[in-house]
């Protein structure tokens, strides 16, 4: 079954109006509630679309992304959004395959990044690091703190330096959640 899953890239100018309903269809569903207003803020996305037989069953995207660590240069992130799967085809290893996927697609990135809320499992299966440090937001008037964030996690990649994953980390402001 797993061999059946066929993978497709897209950046998000590439993605037909068909295919963004039934990504937006597919989060909605995993995530519970309308996921319209975070898609629409993922302004320069990649998609990894999972098709099984044909139907839209597994998805992830990343958008680029400015993390900083104390005393070096800006970190080029890709940061992961809108990992979902169809509740029918669960524990079946196509969220694995998809992010196996995504990891080989960002290796040119500095770091990858993301924030999850739940599946901490599945990303600490397959190399990702939960930060442990204290997490703030850059914006134009200053830094601000966010001790209420948990799961934000990260994947070393060839570009990325050395680090503590005890040391404090930040991220640019955007629209909606902030990490």
């Amino acid at each position: 079954m797993v061999d059946e899953l066929v993978l497709d890239v897209k950046e998000k100018r590439d993605v037909s109006e068909r295919e963004y309903w039934e990504i937006l269809d597919l989060c909605s569903r995993a995530y519970g509630l309308d996921y319209q207003p975070f898609l629409k803020t993922f302004y320069s996305a990649t998609h990894i679309l999972g098709r099984y037989r044909r139907e839209l069953v597994t998805h992830a995207l990343w958008i680029p992304r400015w993390l900083q660590y104390p005393g070096l240069p800006l970190w080029r992130a890709a940061y992961v959004e809108a990992v979902a799967t169809d509740e029918r085809y669960r524990n079946r290893g196509f969220a694995s395959i998809v992010m196996q996927r995504l990891a080989r697609e960002i290796k040119d990135y500095d770091i990858g990044g993301l924030c999850t809320g739940a599946s901490i499992n599945l990303y600490l299966r397959l190399g990702w690091q939960l930060w442990q440090g204290p997490l703030f937001i850059r914006k134009s008037n200053g830094i601000m703190a966010t001790p209420e964030e948990r799961g934000v996690m990260v994947l070393v990649l060839p570009e990325t330096p050395r680090i503590d994953l005890e040391m404090p980390l930040s991220a640019e402001w955007r629209e909606g959640e902030l990490w």
